[in-house]
């Protein structure tokens, strides 16, 4: 299998369902609301390159990092439009990120190509509202398409966070094997962590511990 093939089954466990729909629109079940908070000048990412910056580089299990660019598609920097074509329809999955005011992001991962692989998944956001309901839309999304219990706030992840694990013997297939998932709202920050390996447990531990890092590596 090659690193790619891997990342994307990763990737798919965070990013391929299709968001639920736009914000604001009638009917819809999700809307963005609150009061959009400026960022002070100099305090949040001005770019992706920034956003990168404050990415962990090391994960607990001591995978090694793929290098962004022998990934398919390439790992690191993310403008709406990249993350728009992860959809089956990117043109309706632009106005949907637009809608949540998104602005730009990074992914990195952690693997061998085979086997046990962690993605770590950052999303900056022009308001908090806008990225709480982007995490919360995606963990409600990923808990459906994986048949899977759905915990919010758990006791082991800071408050904001959701998580789950798959222990569906189909979905594990597709995924390479036992996963754990945590969506987390920060600020305007979405953050999103996976991991993949050979056990529930051992999942479970390596998210707790690289939510808790990344989150302590961005603004408050």
């Amino acid at each position: 299998m090659t690193p790619g093939r891997s990342s994307r089954k990763v990737r798919a466990a965070v990013l391929l369902v299709v968001l639920p729909c736009l914000p604001a629109t009638v009917g819809c079940a999700r809307a963005v609301d609150g009061v959009p908070t400026a960022a002070p000048t100099g305090v949040f990412p001005n770019s992706a390159d920034d956003l990168g910056a404050l990415v962990v580089t090391e994960v607990p299990s001591g995978l090694p990092r793929l290098p962004d660019e022998e990934l398919q598609p390439p790992a690191g920097p993310k403008a709406v439009d990249d993350i728009a074509d992860y959809s089956g329809d990117p043109a309706r999955e632009h106005d949907v990120l637009e809608g949540y005011g998104y602005r730009q992001g990074w992914e990195r991962f952690w693997g061998t190509g085979t086997g046990p692989m962690t993605g770590v998944f950052i999303d900056q956001f022009g308001s908090r509202a806008g990225a709480g309901a982007y995490a919360e839309d995606l963990a409600r999304n990923e808990a459906e398409h994986y048949h899977a219990v759905l915990h919010a706030n758990p006791p082991e992840l800071p408050g904001g966070c959701r998580m789950l694990t798959v222990d569906d013997a189909d979905a594990q297939a597709a995924l390479g094997g036992p996963a754990a998932l945590a969506w987390c709202a920060h600020g305007p920050f979405s953050v999103s962590v996976t991991s993949v390996t050979a056990s529930l447990a051992a999942a479970e531990e390596e998210v707790r511990a690289v939510v808790e890092e990344q989150l302590d590596r961005l603004p408050p």
